[in-house]
């Protein structure tokens, strides 16, 4: 029997409901914070749980939280805003990416010397005590297993970081995500999955519109991977009007049961209640699914139909543990 893993307990896939695939409601990046970086440090609860009442006002449901340790989790601070919002929430095992790892764990080591002195086994061990017994000295347990890579790059500490959660995974059953940076490496880090002998159709890869190539999306959705559009309201990147091209393309390929939506809001200025008056978390349900339904309609799909499919079908696979 398939379950997914929230913060508040195992759950029937199929009571998840609208979910936002990839977001981070509250996250203190050690590197950031020491950085004095302050616009990446999510950590006012009050104000994430505000930005949350928006997200529930306009019909959401439930969050994949995709905030690694290096990345500054804080699941206890995760498990209020889940408690107090009614949402249910999917934390995160594993690591994110390299460019983290210079800052500092609680204990004064940096993430690169924890991952350095580890080996392969010993980390799976470690991530899949993230599953099986928790996270950071609690007993809430991550739902997911992460793994990131660089822009067009993998240092050997994140390659061994990749095979290990990979490992954690085999274990586990959790369910995969990958960090890919600016959307770089996609089909690259399909190999290793591939190779290392893991179903494809257990990852999710993140960012993938940030490089919106409908080739590499086809190869991707190929292998039957999800694919993680989480740069809604980034026009730095793209405009609307290129990630809703790459996702009707997808479609029309037959691989609507693949995609995953999310806003990766992970700054204090992009969100509505940190003081900066941003989009808001509220915003995908809000603004964009009406556009998104308007523009399908106008290409013949069944905008209405796709957004059920990409926001409460496809996470209830998505998110699934396997046994």
């Amino acid at each position: 029997m398939s379950f997914i893993r929230t913060l508040t307990g195992d759950i029937d896939p199929k009571t998840l409901g609208v979910t936002y695939a990839h977001d981070h409601l509250f996250c203190v990046p050690p590197l950031w914070k020491e950085k004095k970086l302050d616009d990446f440090l999510i950590d006012d609860i009050e104000a994430s749980i505000k930005d949350v009442e928006l997200f529930v006002a306009a019909g959401g449901q439930a969050v994949y939280d995709a905030t690694a340790i290096d990345y500054g989790r804080d699941p206890v601070a995760l498990k209020t805003i889940s408690e107090r919002t009614g949402i249910r929430i999917i934390a995160t095992a594993g690591f994110n990416k390299a460019v983290m790892w210079p800052g500092h764990m609680k204990d004064g080591r940096t993430f690169q010397a924890f991952i350095d002195g580890k080996s392969r086994a010993e980390l799976a061990a470690h991530i899949a005590s993230e599953v099986t017994e928790g996270l950071d000295g609690t007993d809430l347990r991550g739902g997911v297993v992460k793994f990131g890579t660089g822009y067009n790059t993998i240092s050997e500490a994140e390659d061994k970081a990749l095979r290990a959660a990979l490992d954690a995974h085999k274990e586990t059953g959790a369910p995969l995500h990958s960090h890919t940076e600016l959307g770089t490496l996609i089909l690259e880090q399909l190999a290793i999955v591939r190779a290392e002998g893991v179903d494809p159709t257990r990852l999710t890869i993140a960012h993938v519109d940030r490089n919106p190539d409908p080739f590499v999306h086809r190869k991707a959705a190929e292998t039957g991977a999800f694919l993680c559009f989480d740069g809604i309201s980034r026009i730095k990147y793209h405009p609307e009007s290129v990630l809703i091209d790459c996702i009707l393309k997808l479609v029309a390929r037959g691989h609507e049961k693949q995609i995953l939506i999310g806003g990766d809001i992970a700054r204090r200025t992009m969100y509505r209640n940190y003081g900066e008056g941003g989009l808001g978390l509220g915003y995908i349900l809000e603004s964009w699914v009406p556009r998104f339904v308007e523009e399908a309609g106008e290409a013949g799909f069944d905008g209405k139909a796709l957004i059920h499919t990409f926001m409460v079908d496809n996470p209830q696979r998505a998110f699934a543990f396997t046994s």
